[in-house]
């Protein structure tokens, strides 16, 4: 969870943390809905849109999503799109996602990048209720959202869609590989994997709510929010896995029973921590090179 979801929860009485709704939402098949109507998009220019999001929520900003396209130069409806997936906090999407698109702009590809919910300018400026069931809530509305990009993607002849997630949005990306077999193709860069984190936290304070969180974690560990629990439906062929040897954030077992349980899709090891391995020298190119001929040969399959 989210830093502010478990200093919040840590000091909160058991029956305010709703973990029982929150494992109830999380087992229904509506949890991830196997139909998905594509986003009414609006544009505020030549780069930015908005829609309303599929799953709307109590908060009346966080019911509008924000995004940026990025088109390529030249011939750009009839090419692929790459959709950007970001951490927490939004880091990415002023800073290296417009670096990012440029590259990948030059090579070819439209780039889109959402604003996940309750970040930026969808985040109230009043205090927002933080319990289990709010965060499965804000899972299930990120996966909508992203599946409805894709279907608006696909309405304007889009001929494939790919994504690229870092750390939570990574965890994005794979539960929509594991919900949408329109992704030709997915990357899932140092990504969250379950609930549950025990390496070392050196903030105290934090330290001491996840120790008091980990009944809550382990249950939700149990249900599809856990990847490793989670089946892809696109081939592992088309599913890249990139994973930081020296990762603080999670546990390296649980990347390898991830790899195991989707039998082996390519991985690629480095010896990196968590936040390193996203500026690695080459590892854009690499990337780049490893999503070219599946985001091409899905736009062969749908022309």
């Amino acid at each position: 969870m989210a830093y502010a979801v478990v200093v919040e929860l840590k000091h909160a009485p058991k029956p305010k943390w709703k973990l029982e709704e929150a494992l109830e939402f999380l087992n229904v098949p509506d949890f991830i809905p196997a139909a998905s109507d594509p986003a009414r998009i609006e544009f505020d220019g030549p780069r930015n849109f908005k829609f309303s999001t599929p799953r709307p929520s109590k908060v009346e900003e966080n019911n509008i999503v924000y995004g940026r396209l990025y088109r390529c130069a030249e011939r750009r409806q009839e090419r692929p799109v790459i959709i950007l997936l970001d951490g927490g906090f939004a880091i990415g999407y002023h800073s290296a996602f417009p670096l990012l698109a440029r590259r990948f702009n030059r090579a070819g590809f439209n780039v889109a990048a959402l604003v996940a919910p309750y970040n930026l300018q969808r985040r109230p400026r009043r205090p927002i209720e933080e319990n289990c069931l709010e965060f499965a809530r804000e899972i299930a509305q990120n996966v909508a959202e992203i599946r409805a990009l894709t279907g608006w993607l696909f309405d304007e002849g889009c001929p494939s869609v790919g994504l690229l997630g870092f750390s939570f949005g990574g965890w994005l990306a794979g539960l929509t590989a594991c919900s949408d077999t329109r992704i030709a193709c997915a990357v899932l860069t140092v990504p969250r994997v379950r609930m549950r984190c025990s390496q070392p936290v050196v903030w105290r304070r934090l330290r001491e709510a996840l120790q008091a969180l980990r009944p809550a974690q382990e249950a939700m560990d149990t249900t599809r929010l856990n990847l490793i629990l989670s089946t892809p439906v696109i081939p592992k062929e088309d599913i890249l896995l990139i994973e930081g040897i020296h990762e603080l954030f999670g546990e390296r077992q649980w990347m390898e029973e991830l790899w195991q349980k989707w039998e082996q899709p390519e991985i690629w090891r480095l010896p990196h921590g968590h936040v390193s391995a996203l500026f690695v020298p080459g590892l854009t190119g690499r990337v780049l090179d490893w999503l070219t001929p599946r985001l091409e040969a899905g736009r062969k399959n749908n022309a």
